[in-house]
């Protein structure tokens, strides 16, 4: 971003810098990822609160949500997956303020040497650190993915990687779902994995759940799986095809259950997996992902004055 920014003309600092003493400066621009500190002392500072973005879903960070009417009234901006209030509410908020966010993501095109890849393994992978939703919230997904590679596990069918899955007597592991299918899971565990895109890539396929369903909400999860060329088994957005091509992906919602996903996946052509490769790999490349590869720096750049 500094870099970005500086051929604009732009010097950007971190905010700590606004609370150090000697250091300390007034004035500018103030951009937020997230975090709900410091914007009230920032904007009696003289600081211009110019945008403020929730990345996280209300699983996992229902604060934000509950503090959206406030920063909605404070920030020029707020950038969330949808401004329409699936997922969360809009009492109180100022609606003019909410504006799309579309998910960072580093690449324009695939990644070559691992899109091309050949002799893959005919299963299922799953990449997801272990967490639990914060509270209760009817369209989280955590527990369907559990569900789901736990039903592949009795088929064979799925290797899991990630963070936590092995934990024990955490707030992660003291959850039903996760008690009920533990057993499936660790069968399932291979380890973390060193890169995500390599791993990816040595799979056909890929389960890919997004944390919760919600308009708008598409993350680096569909994103991976397209600059490996691994076919993503996705369930999330309900609007997700109104960003990313249909014939990019495997949509979950279509399909009676697991062992119905299971089936097709596995009856799958190569014909069939090679034309939704290229379909990815096409669309990475295209106008249409820019607003995601640009994201962070149109949130920046085009919040300027």
């Amino acid at each position: 971003m500094r870099h970005a920014a500086g051929k604009h003309g732009y010097v950007v600092s971190t905010a700590d810098r606004l609370f150090t003493g000697n250091a300390r400066e007034t004035g500018g621009d103030y951009y937020s990822w997230g975090l709900l500190p410091n914007y009230e002392k920032l904007s009696a500072s003289g600081t211009r609160l110019r945008a403020y973005v929730l990345f996280e879903p209300p699983v996992v960070a229902p604060r934000l949500y509950n503090g959206l009417a406030a920063l909605s009234a404070r920030f020029d901006r707020v950038y969330l997956h949808n401004t329409h209030g699936d997922g969360y509410s809009l009492a109180g908020v100022k609606h003019q303020a909410l504006h799309k966010l579309y998910w960072p993501i580093p690449y324009h095109g695939v990644i070559e040497s691992h899109w091309s890849r050949r002799g893959r393994a005919t299963r299922m992978v799953v990449i997801n650190s272990h967490h639990r939703p914060l509270g209760k919230h009817a369209d989280e997904l955590y527990s369907k993915r559990i569900e789901a590679i736990a039903t592949f596990v009795k088929q064979d069918a799925v290797d899991l990687y990630g963070h936590g899955w092995r934990r024990w007597l955490t707030r992660n592991s003291l959850w039903m779902p996760y008690l009920r299918h533990r057993g499936a899971l660790l069968d399932a565990y291979r380890g973390p994995c060193r890169s995500k895109y390599e791993t990816l890539s040595a799979y056909t396929h890929c389960l890919c759940l997004e944390n919760m369903r919600m308009d708008g909400y598409v993350t680096e999860k569909l994103f991976d799986c397209l600059y490996s060329g691994t076919i993503p088994l996705y369930l999330g957005a309900g609007d997700v095809a109104d960003y990313i091509p249909a014939e990019a992906f495997v949509d979950c919602r279509k399909l009676g259950g697991w062992l119905e996903i299971l089936d097709h996946a596995r009856s799958m052509s190569a014909a069939q997996m090679d034309a939704m490769r290229e379909a990815g790999r096409a669309f990475l490349g295209s106008d249409r992902a820019l607003p995601f590869y640009n994201s962070l720096e149109n949130i920046m750049l085009g919040t300027k004055s």
